[in-house]
């Protein structure tokens, strides 16, 4: 049996989302607000933060118009007393919205522009819907990584169950 290209690549975000949730297993609130190292990152940041992100590929993937909702804020990673089961709901909400747009796409080798970023002005760059897929792989990796040693400074815990 084979499976198309954009099965794989969302069955691999899939994965590395399942991963984040296990990171965050039986912690409370307070917990996830909890910085445990010298970055400002919180579990509950890095959460807020990957739901940012999902959306706003999403919305340059399907190419719709204007830039994304909070595309370019940094304030995303600060929690204003979500609750872990709110976060979690809207990442799962989110990766819905993004599994639901790739199955729609007829052509993962399809360009889009992305928005002008603000640190390149008068720059605008077009990217495979490929390539988003591949950023959001190595964006969600990269913060599950993060969220592993902040889970593991908090209490010791390990993602793999240690």
């Amino acid at each position: 049996m084979t499976t198309s290209e954009s099965t794989e690549l969302t069955r691999t975000l899939a994965e590395l989302r399942a991963g984040v949730r296990v990171t965050v297993r039986d912690l409370t609130d307070a917990d996830i607000a909890k910085r445990t190292t010298v970055s400002e990152l919180t579990l509950g940041g890095i959460i807020k933060h990957l739901t940012q992100g999902e959306r706003a590929w999403t919305h340059i993937m399907c190419a719709r118009p204007g830039v994304p909702d909070r595309m370019f804020d940094t304030s995303q990673y600060y929690l204003d007393g979500e609750s872990l089961a709110s976060l979690l709901a809207d990442y799962e909400a989110a990766a819905a919205e993004t599994d639901a747009a790739v199955a729609a796409l007829s052509d993962l080798s399809a360009t889009v522009p992305l928005p002008e970023a603000p640190w390149h002005p008068g720059v605008i760059n077009h990217w495979s819907a490929r390539r988003i897929l591949l950023h959001l792989v190595k964006e969600t990796a990269q913060h599950a990584g993060h969220a592993d040693l902040i889970r593991e400074s908090l209490d010791g815990a390990q993602s793999t169950g240690a």
